[in-house]
C-alpha cells in the first residue's frame, strides 16, 4: 500500500475502514462473517456494537438484506449461522445506481437514448 493510499484511508472513510476503525476493530472486534462482496462483519465481546468494514467504496447499499437485517438487531443471529430462507421470486441484491447512466428513467426521459414520442406534451414557447 502507497504513501497515498495510506494517508486518504486515515482521512476519509469511504475509501475502506480509517484508522480509528481499524484500531478498534484490532482491538474490541470480533469477526462474524463475510458476505459474499467481501464485506466482512463484526462485534464487540457483549455484542453491543455490530460494524461493517466494506470491501472498497463504502456504499450502504451494498450491505445484503440479510446482514442489514443482523446489523440493526432485526434478527439476533448472523445469517452465517442462522441463513434466511429465500422466496423464489425474490431478485439479488442491486446497488444503488442513482446518478449513475445505469438509473432507470422513464419512457419519456431525454435521458434516454431514444425517448418515447409524447404527442400529450406541447412544449412552451414565449411569445
Amino acid at each position: 500500500m502507497g504513501l497515498f493510499n495510506s494517508l486518504a484511508r486515515a482521512v476519509t472513510w469511504w475509501n475502506g475502514q480509517t484508522l480509528n476503525t481499524q484500531l478498534f476493530t484490532w482491538r474490541k472486534g470480533e469477526k462474524v462473517g463475510e458476505d459474499d462482496q467481501g464485506n466482512i462483519y463484526y462485534r464487540n465481546a457483549d455484542d453491543s456494537k455490530r460494524w461493517v468494514i466494506f470491501n472498497g467504496e463504502a456504499e450502504a447499499t451494498r450491505v445484503s438484506p440479510d446482514w442489514h437485517g443482523w446489523l440493526h438487531r432485526t434478527w439476533d443471529e448472523p445469517p452465517t449461522d442462522k441463513p434466511l430462507t429465500h422466496k423464489t421470486w425474490e431478485k439479488p441484491h442491486q446497488e444503488n445506481l442513482t446518478g449513475t447512466m445505469l438509473a432507470y428513467a422513464p419512457a419519456g426521459s431525454i435521458r434516454r437514448e431514444n425517448p418515447a414520442d409524447r404527442g400529450d406534451y406541447e412544449a412552451w414557447t414565449p411569445e
